[in-house]
């Protein structure tokens, strides 16, 4: 059967995924990951322009579809909490289920100057949003403290996955990426969530005990 040319960009974007993670990406060849997804190495080159653009690529439409994804299944949630904890743990699933994605957003991403110098616009500045709205929709529900600044927590979110992800990657991926959904949510809620005020060095706020 032969293939349509949208299926033939998703194969070939599949086969770079898989070479970019396994040889890395100034070791790949476009011939090998022409190979992997079964067309000739010029049937790159009519979807792509060149090797850096096929990695740009592999984000954008990775991306776009995450976005889709979890902003629906985020939206379903009824306080924030369950907002974040939703988008948490789908993060951690996501790149347990797809490791050689996680080892290209993590690692080889970050080898191209073009994706370090634009990474703030497109698909990843979506992603940003969808957390800052999920920040947003609990500080209006009063599940996170409204004092602490939205951009602040919204870096933070992000940040604090995106290290915990690249330590799993860099580590071997030798243990359970999800298994930290828990203990990450544990420290996003006790550091924005509402509670008592921290003691003074004399004892709890307002005098002694």
């Amino acid at each position: 059967m032969r293939l349509k040319n949208g299926d033939k960009r998703l194969r070939i974007l599949d086969a770079a995924v898989k070479v970019f993670a396994h040889k890395g990406f100034f070791n790949s060849k476009v011939s090998q990951i022409a190979g992997e997804a079964g067309v000739a190495p010029g049937t790159v080159y009519l979807y792509f322009k060149n090797k850096e653009d096929l990695l740009i690529s592999i984000f954008e439409v990775r991306m776009q579809d995450i976005n889709s994804k979890f902003r629906e299944a985020v939206m379903e949630k009824e306080d924030g909490g369950s907002r974040l904890e939703c988008l948490v743990s789908m993060h951690l699933a996501g790149f347990q289920r797809q490791p050689d994605l996680a080892a290209c957003f993590q690692v080889e991403l970050r080898q191209s100057n073009r994706f370090m110098r634009e990474n703030v616009k497109g698909e990843l500045q979506r992603y940003l949003d969808l957390i800052r709205e999920i920040v947003e929709y609990g500080r209006g529900d009063g599940s996170f403290r409204s004092e602490l600044p939205v951009r602040l927590l919204t870096h933070l979110i992000f940040g604090t996955l995106d290290e915990v992800v690249s330590t799993w990657v860099m580590s071997g991926m030798k243990y359970n990426l999800i298994s930290l959904t828990g203990p990450l949510m544990d420290l996003f809620t006790n550091g924005i969530g509402k509670g008592v005020s921290a003691p003074g060095p004399d004892g709890p706020v307002g005098g002694r005990p």
